[in-house]
């Protein structure tokens, strides 16, 4: 039997990018994914014959550094990826437009404002930076590594001067709506620039939650959405290519069974796993890039686990509220009052339109005039759909996981037309030039990625479960409970999108 150093299990981006650190240090590193390729949420996806897309289908904050530590440059990503413009899509072609630092568009000095308040978004979004790629300190915690890094945290609050701090106090977790409304007069403008604290959670304009905290996030390098060359699937292979290049293998349509635990004179370990089919790989360590209710409650089990922390695993919010449409098309759609659909287009009029979708969503039903945002991803690599062809791809937001009634066909394709429907107010021919559309609700995502709820963040990404409480404590600096088991998760700090803090961290702990 083959013996490693560190079985990653789940090639998503985080697993590869965890994998590529170790591997790099010397580590013999298996990774394991159930999927046929690597990838994740972000694998390439033939949705019909000759059209590919990816569930994640932009990136706009992966980490600088990672992309430099692993040199992925020379892996196949293209560094001078596709930045695109983000557009509120308004009526009769009055759209709202931010690119490249300005707003344009607005009605009163909405365009004049908006250098304000991101000048100072950038500046306490710079301030947290630091804090997504470090392990959390823990609750309680007294160790030099602890206070180091609270102190860290803290100069970097100070850091403000005592205005800004006082006011990134006050906003951090203030509703979305709050933040908008002291800022902005159009309507428009507000459910554009609300979008990036709202998409992939379980919340509002007005949840009283961590909103903001999420679009400072996001805003963590430049924020600017952009599809590499080729689709985010791009990535996903620079990544696979960088962690092979070091030493890592990787094995696909491997479905990880259990963890194996093992005793000894300390108590409980982990010390490799087991395959569906049987087969038993040991390993020094095991990193899970699973989301955490199915590591600790599929994988490892509740027998080995205590009963406090099991109860904290359970109470984990993993209902996802993203669904995905992807659309075949036979040539390039026209949007009214745009040239080209070259950017991502927010189809969200006003903050009441998001709240309005949030309301039928917390009811398990699906929202009459849904919320959404989409992108061509074919217009930036002419793998994704034949020439002269094209890929529509759409996040439709507050599409409940738990719909009441179960999600049947009928269901699905009743919420499939009343998106379509609502692109066409704004791509007036499009429904003539769908060849092939597929339509994933959270339920769907968790089918075919294995992810609990279908959720993008594998667990809430709310003020209950942020920091050193994500996912829970005794689980929040990716050691676990059981010695030799790790996390590495879109579930762990700092969140999910496409990032790879939660691998680089993990790494770090594994090797430490």
């Amino acid at each position: 039997m083959k013996q490693y150093d560190s079985i990653i299990i789940g090639a998503g981006h985080n697993g590869l990018v965890c994998a590529a650190y170790l591997a790099r240090d010397g580590q013999r590193v298996l990774v394991l994914e159930a999927a046929g390729a690597p990838g994740g949420l972000a694998a390439n996806r033939e949705f019909h014959p000759g059209f590919h897309a990816s569930v994640a289908h932009s990136t706009s904050h992966f980490s600088k550094k990672i992309a430099t530590d692993l040199n992925l440059a020379a892996h196949g990503l293209d560094k001078t990826a596709n930045q695109m413009a983000t557009i509120g899509l308004g009526a009769n072609g009055e759209h709202v437009i931010v690119d490249r630092g300005a707003l344009s568009g607005a009605g009163g000095d909405d365009n004049g404002a908006y250098q304000d308040y991101m000048r100072l978004m950038r500046r306490f979004a710079d301030a947290l930076k630091p804090s997504w790629m470090k392990t959390m300190p823990r609750i309680g915690g007294t160790g030099v590594s602890d206070l180091l890094t609270f102190a860290q945290m803290g100069l970097k609050i100070r850091g403000l001067g005592k205005k800004d701090m006082q006011e990134f106090m006050r906003i951090a977790t203030l509703p979305m709506r709050d933040l908008m409304d002291e800022n902005f007069d159009d309507e428009l403008v507000k459910a554009t620039l609300s979008w990036d604290g709202l998409i992939g959670a379980k919340m509002a304009p007005r949840s009283p939650n961590s909103a903001v905290l999420a679009l400072l996030y996001r805003l963590a390098e430049d924020g600017n959405h952009s599809i590499p060359s080729g689709g985010v699937s791009g990535l996903i292979n620079a990544l696979a290519a960088s962690a092979t290049a070091s030493g890592a293998e990787i094995r696909c349509d491997a479905i990880v069974d259990r963890v194996l635990i093992n005793s000894n004179e300390n108590g409980l370990v982990a010390s490799g796993v087991q395959l569906a089919d049987g087969e038993k790989i040991e390993a020094s360590n095991v990193i899970s890039a699973a989301d955490p209710k199915t590591t600790f409650l599929n994988l490892v089990g509740v027998e080995n686990l205590d009963i406090g922390f099991t109860n904290r695993v359970q109470r984990l919010r993993c209902d996802g509220y993203v669904a995905k449409l992807h659309l075949a098309l036979n040539g390039l759609p026209g949007f009214t009052g745009l040239d080209k659909p070259d950017g991502r287009m927010i189809v969200a009029p006003a903050m009441d339109a998001i709240e309005f979708a949030f309301d039928h969503a917390k009811y398990g039903e699906c929202p009459n005039n849904p919320v959404l945002e989409v992108v061509i991803p074919s217009m930036h690599g002419t793998s994704m759909a034949p020439d002269g062809q094209h890929v529509l791809s759409a996040h439709i937001m507050y599409v409940p996981y738990a719909l009441k009634g179960g999600w049947t066909d009928a269901a699905r394709d009743e919420m499939c037309d009343r998106a379509i429907d609502t692109i066409a107010q704004y791509a007036p021919g499009i429904r003539e030039q769908i060849i092939q559309s597929e339509f994933l609700t959270p339920a769907d995502l968790e089918r075919d990625y294995r992810v609990t709820g279908g959720h993008w963040h594998h667990t809430e990404f709310a003020t209950d479960q942020l920091l050193m409480m994500r996912p829970t404590y005794g689980a929040a600096q990716y050691n676990t409970p059981i010695p030799g088991l790790y996390l590495c998760s879109a579930g762990s700090h700092p969140g999910g999108d496409i990032v790879g803090a939660a691998g680089h961290n993990a790494a770090r702990e594994v090797l430490r």
